[in-house]
């Protein structure tokens, strides 16, 4: 973890240098002059946006307070802007959180609730049924002539969880067991690859990364075949700064937790983009030590490199 959070560090340097703003953009009560929101674009923003204007007119009106939503290609750059205090709320991925957490600066106050429930999702391990790879055993056989595709960098599902299983059956990729690895940016653009033949073997959120490639129509189910399938993972945060007005976030997390039941018509098309029946989902508490199983899978990876 010492590397990794080198790395992130050295990245921030990197990006937030020459305009870096700190906490003078809240007030002496911790109140922000424009409440900012950011979070990873996905593999949609256009359909992302369109889907989170509406909530966002709806906290203004709720908050009395202007506020922005800023999208990101990628999770390195959602924690970059919580580093360099550039945003007051992001939406981050299990693992990402555990990284930009590693400063206690910040606090996970909302997930997704399934049935009442926390949500999990699964990390995949897939090829394209033409490479003739019909297992992980065949995987290992031939990992030397293999390409592997990660989706983003700070993905829990899309690096994270299968670099840890990769590692623990002996093909660490940064051992040089395979022929490359390669990261594709997001889950369904890892799924591509592999549907493509551009790689030959990718990872990606079975949620977020097959099951919507294929309701979009852009890979059909008998293109790809399935190598492994995690147990599984705890839901995304999403997390406020600890300087952050404690009332004020309060009543944050009180308006997502209500939005399924008051404001359906905004809620759902958002959570459309990501499940088939978003009619099950609503918002949820959560606490920083839901992630401690992640912190733990972290922890136990070598000279884990997040930076593409």
């Amino acid at each position: 973890m010492k590397n990794l959070i080198t790395c992130l560090i050295l990245l921030c340097t990197l990006l937030v240098s020459g305009g870096c703003r700190d906490s003078a953009d809240l007030d002496a009560n911790g109140i922000p002059h424009k409440l900012i929101v950011t979070l990873y674009g996905s593999d949609d923003p256009g359909a992302l946006k369109g889907a989170i204007k509406p909530f966002q007119h709806y906290l203004e009106k709720k908050l009395g307070m202007p506020i922005e939503f800023i999208y990101t290609t990628d999770y390195t750059s959602v924690i970059e802007a919580l580093r360099a205090k550039k945003t007051h709320i992001a939406y981050l991925s299990p693992f990402s959180y555990v990284l930009a957490s590693q400063k206690h600066d910040i606090t996970p106050i909302i997930t997704t609730g399934e049935d009442g429930k926390q949500s999990m999702y699964h990390s995949t391990i897939f090829t394209n049924i033409r490479t003739g790879i019909n297992s992980i055993a065949d995987l290992k056989k031939r990992s030397k002539n293999i390409t592997l595709c990660f989706a983003d960098p700070a993905s829990t599902s899309g690096h994270l969880i299968p670099r840890a299983y990769l590692t623990t059956i002996g093909l660490n990729p940064d051992k040089n067991v395979f022929k490359e690895t390669i990261f594709a940016g997001n889950h369904v653009a890892s799924v591509l690859a592999a549907a493509s033949g551009k790689v030959d073997v990718g990872c990606a959120a079975t949620e977020f990364g097959l099951e919507i490639a294929e309701r979009k129509g852009l890979v059909k189910a008998d293109q790809i075949k399935v190598l492994w399938q995690s147990k599984p993972i705890v839901g995304s945060p999403i997390v406020v700064r600890n300087d952050l007005n404690k009332e004020l976030v309060k009543k944050i997390q009180n308006l997502y937790v209500n939005l399924a039941k008051d404001e359906p018509g905004i809620f759902l098309p958002y959570m459309k983009l990501l499940h088939s029946q978003p009619e099950r989902y609503s918002y949820m508490t959560v606490q920083d030590s839901m992630y401690n199983g992640i912190r733990a899978i972290a922890s136990g990876i070598k000279d884990l490199n997040v930076v593409k």
